[in-house]
This record gives C-alpha cells, structure tokens and sequence, in this order.
C-alpha cells in the first residue's frame, strides 16, 4: 500500500478535469465543420456520452478495465459500483494517489473515445441508433482493450506492447471503428456531389484549441504523478502538436498554394494524435520528427486514400485518429527509451533494438482486429434491435438539428442551408 502525496493527487486532480474539458472541445471542433442545420446534433453526439459513459464506468466499465484478469482480456465485477475502490492507493495502478482518484482519471479517457468515433457518423444516424451503439462499443471494445493494454495482467500489457495515454485504446480503437461504422452506416446524401463545407471554421479553432490545452492533461497526467515524467510528456505533447501544425501547413502550401485555419487546427490535432502514445516514452528531440511525419500521412489519407475508397468518414475521424493513433504506435517501438521511463522494457528500433517495435506492431493488429470485428458486430446488432438506423432522407434534408432535437443552432438563419 502507497502513501497518498498531496501534490501527485493536486495534479492528477487537475488533469481529470482538463481531460474532462476535451469532450466540449471535441463537440465543438467537430460541430464547426458541418452544415448550419447539423451543428446541434454534431455537439449532443459528443456531450451526451459525458453522461452514459460515466454512468457506465461507475457502474461495471472501471470493474471490466482495470478489475481482476479474466484471461488476459477483461476485468471482472468486483469493483462494479466502484465496490472497494477507495481513497487509499491501489499499488498496481498509482501508488500515490487515491484509487478512486485513479479511476476518475481513467474515466474521462472513456468519455473521450467513444466521442471520436461520432465525427465519422455525424449528419446521418439516428440518435436513438447512436446512442445504443456507443453504449454497446465501451462494453465490447473499449473496457476490453483498456484491460488488455493498461490492466494488470492484460496480454498487451504482459507482451511488453506500451501506451503511453491511449495510442491503441483511445485513438486507434476509435478511428478504425469509425471507418467501418461509416462504411456500414453508408455515405450520406449528395456526398461528393454536393459541397460540404464547414459552417463555422472559428468554432473549429476554439474546439482545437480546448483539446491541445485538455491534451496536456490527458499526456502528462498519464505520468500519474506530478514529477520529471509528467513534465518530459508536457514537453513532448507540446512540441509533436507544434511540429504538426507548422507540418500540415507546408503541406498545404504546396499543394493547394495557401495554408488554412481548417487544416491548421487539423493539423494540432493530429500532431497531438501522434504523441499519445509515446509522451512519457520517446526523447523530446523524437517528438519533433513524429509530430512533423503526421501531418503528411494524415494529409494522404484524408485527400487520396478517402476519395480513392469513396467511403463517408465525414469528419475524418479516421483520418485523424486512426492514422495518427497507428504512426504514433510505430513511432513509440521507434524511438521510445528505457532511460525515460522503464515501463518500457526495451529500447526503440533506432537504437538497435527490434523486441519493443514487434510487440508493439502486435498490438497494433490487435486493436485494430477487435475495432474492426466488435464495430462490425455492434453495427447488426443495433441495425436488427432499431430497424433503420438512419434518419429518413427528408429528414437528413431538414437537418438533424431539427429532426432529432426539435431546436435550431441559429434560428435567424434558417432557409439559408
């Protein structure tokens, strides 16, 4: 049993609330690149899973990620309701913070995840569809995948895979899932015929802007402490984001002849992607190349592999968080050392070592394997419970604003979309 230090449990308590601050962020980030009559729905996508995923957590996801291992895969209920979490230290998770302050940490991680996937569904799906999807995604995806890679016991965790604050369970996991959930959901109306710009680029900036401030919570509070680790992957958060933006910009330059607000605030976002993974594991002088490499590869997923492929991922939440979750997993069996932090059991490919890059290339299919398979299945089960898991075309036309909330964003502007 840990002793409780008051400064490790002032920071972390202060990183649960920036994580928190996140899911607003992304709301918004999200909800300035639709049309006007979507923006309202785009938002309750992402707040109302503050609601069903802390519910969800208290209840049976803390018990299931981080409980008692079943098989490698999955905790068990011992701790549903939060039943013998404590304010004393777990020693297996956080040795100087109370448990229960622990498993508030780790909640607003399950808020998060299951947001990101809603930016490849937006402007289409039922919200009653939507809601028994994401609630069905954090049992058979995420609590699973949490344990796997971050629970004792866990099989990722035991093959020596590493992730840092969630390249794997946060970014990979909800990008690919909602690749496969657009490509089932299907394109929406007119897409690629019609233009889909966004409506209000500014509330995209200030959404990019709450999540790179949330970020330094969501990387550095992962050090579960507030010492030199903490402030190593503030550091490396910072700089990939930095390297990323000015990235995606150079790349717009030269393709398009101008850089862009838009792409900017991607291109935070996805530096930011790149990271998580590898903040508490990778050398600050490796942040600068993972961040600057992102931009890139994200940018050709986005504007040849997406039209190439014809699906609808509308927001590009694959683009973004599948991509960058996947280089920032390579990057970490790249460049992760040791000497950082010996959670990592080896060096990186670069210095010569090959074991930390295979396991973490494993862990990699791994995720990818159950998004892909866990999505596929919850996308029948809720096609076959709900019927139609679509809004009718004359509603899509309408805006779902409207037909699924009964309010519009902006009321003086209506019949102008």
């Amino acid at each position: 049993m840990g002793t409780i230090n008051t400064g490790d449990t002032a920071f972390i308590l202060f990183s649960t609330a920036l994580v928190f601050f996140m899911t607003p962020g992304l709301a918004l980030f999200y909800g300035g690149m639709v049309k006007r009559k979507n923006v309202l729905s785009t938002i309750m996508s992402s707040f109302f899973i503050c609601g069903l995923a802390s519910v969800l957590w208290v209840a049976i996801g803390y018990s299931l990620s981080f409980g008692k291992d079943i098989g490698g895969v999955v905790g068990n209920f011992d701790w549903a309701f939060f039943n013998g979490v404590t304010g004393a230290p777990n020693a297996d998770y956080a040795a100087t913070i109370p448990h229960t302050l622990f498993a508030a940490f780790q909640m607003m991680f399950a808020i998060i995840t299951p947001a990101l996937i809603t930016g490849a569904l937006v402007e289409r799906m039922k919200f009653s569809a939507l809601f028994i999807f994401i609630g069905l995604w954090s049992l058979v995806v995420y609590y699973p995948l949490a344990h796997m890679m971050w629970g004792v016991g866990g099989i990722l965790r035991d093959l020596g895979a590493i992730d840092f604050a969630g390249g794997n369970v946060v970014h990979i996991s909800s990008g690919v899932s909602a690749l496969v959930a657009a490509i089932i959901l299907g394109k929406r109306k007119g897409h690629g015929i019609t233009s889909s710009q966004p409506h209000n680029i500014p509330l995209v900036f200030i959404g990019s802007a709450v999540l790179w401030f949330g970020w330094f919570g969501f990387n550095a509070g992962s050090a579960l402490g507030s010492g030199e680790l903490a402030v190593h992957a503030l550091l490396t958060t910072n700089t990939s984001a930095a390297a990323a933006l000015l990235s995606w910009m150079l790349v717009e330059k030269i393709t398009r002849g101008k850089p862009t607000m838009l792409g900017a605030a991607t291109g935070a976002v996805v530096g930011l992607v790149a990271i998580t993974p590898g903040a508490g594991f990778v050398p600050i002088w490796a942040s600068l190349i993972i961040g600057a490499a992102v931009s890139p590869l994200c940018y050709f997923a986005m504007s040849y592999i997406k039209p190439k492929f014809g699906y609808d991922d509308s927001l590009d939440a694959f683009g973004c968080h599948g991509i960058g979750g996947i280089w920032g997993g390579i990057a970490t069996g790249l460049f992760a050392k040791n000497s950082i932090n010996s959670v990592a059991q080896w060096d990186g490919l670069v210095y010569g070592e090959t074991r930390l890059f295979v396991a973490q290339l494993i862990s990699i299919g791994v995720t990818i394997a159950l998004a892909v398979l866990g999505t596929i299945i919850i996308m029948f089960v809720v096609k076959a419970v709900m019927k139609e898991i679509r809004v009718t075309p004359r509603d899509e036309a309408e805006g779902l604003d409207i037909s699924q909330h009964g309010e519009s964003a902006y009321p003086s502007f209506t019949g102008m979309d």
